[in-house]
């Protein structure tokens, strides 16, 4: 039976962020700045750019690896903006993270090529798509251009319809097809770093995220660090039964769960207690 960290030693655990080396044998943590007014979890809506720089700082003083920054809020039923407002709302933010704070690691959160340029412009290092590609043709073109790592994540339909999108045959293996087309594409353009995000509560009912999150080694074979994105999302605090402030304790057991299965990022609203959970993950497995 494979030990949790097995794959260590075959999966890609570096990544190079604006000629920065990112060693992921000790898993990172990437906090959430959204800079949106209609985030899921209001706790994480920072509109002024004084408290945006406030947060970044906080979080990277709590030891955050990376910080991911959007401007379009995917949660179900949220309103589809334009690109123009888009980037409007993430390059200032971009700019005054790295204005106070020069060796940040910036992500950009969007499926858009446009914005994710005029991030990477604004000194972002490492492009997250929600849509693994398929919300925009040129976002493949786009990232092998820039030559930045990129999160590929799983998708079906858009943030306004995926909830019509939960049906599948075999849930672990379609996730995989689709994981390797679009590395496939991506290899073929020059990506060299690609982070994989199964894409918990997007276009899956709150069992089928359980049943991905039991899955996970399926994507071993894929030889890419993983992503988790379980923070405070309906899977915990539907199940249960509690408003979605309360949902830190249950993301932590499931971020825990992650990381025994070798998640190499985690992506989090609470950086503090996600580092904390990697520091006692990491005295447990002896790294």
């Amino acid at each position: 039976m494979l030990s949790p960290r097995s794959d260590i030693g075959t999966t890609a655990l570096t990544l190079n962020v604006k000629g920065k080396l990112v060693h992921l044998g000790r898993p990172a943590v990437m906090g959430i700045l959204n800079v949106t007014p209609d985030s899921f979890y209001a706790g994480s809506r920072v509109a002024q750019l004084d408290e945006v720089v406030r947060r970044a700082g906080e979080m990277l003083e709590h030891g955050a690896t990376f910080l991911d920054v959007g401007g379009y809020s995917s949660r179900p039923g949220a309103e589809d903006i334009s690109p123009e407002a888009e980037t409007a709302r993430v390059v200032p933010a971009v700019e005054a993270v790295l204005k106070a704070f020069p060796e940040a690691l910036v992500s950009v959160d969007t499926f858009r090529a446009a914005v994710a340029r005029a991030a990477v412009a604004a000194g972002a290092g490492m492009v997250n798509d929600i849509s693994g590609g398929t919300l925009d043709a040129a976002m493949f073109g786009t990232v092998a251009a820039l030559q930045i790592p990129y999160v590929l994540m799983h998708l079906r339909g858009t943030p306004q319809t995926m909830t019509s999108y939960t049906q599948y045959e075999d849930l672990p293996g379609e996730i995989f097809g689709y994981f390797v087309r679009k590395v496939f594409a991506l290899r073929q353009l020059g990506v060299n770093d690609i982070v994989l995000d199964p894409g918990f509560g997007f276009a899956k009912t709150p069992e089928q995220n359980y049943q991905l999150l039991r899955h996970w080694d399926a994507f071993k074979p894929l030889g890419l660090p993983m992503l988790a994105g379980l923070s405070r999302k309906s899977m915990i605090y539907k199940k249960l039964g509690i408003p979605v402030a309360e949902a830190l304790n249950g993301t932590t057991v499931l971020n825990t769960i992650a990381l025994t299965k070798g998640a190499a990022i985690l992506r989090v609203h609470d950086v503090k207690e996600a580092v904390q959970a990697v520091r006692l993950y990491g005295l447990y497995r002896g790294f």
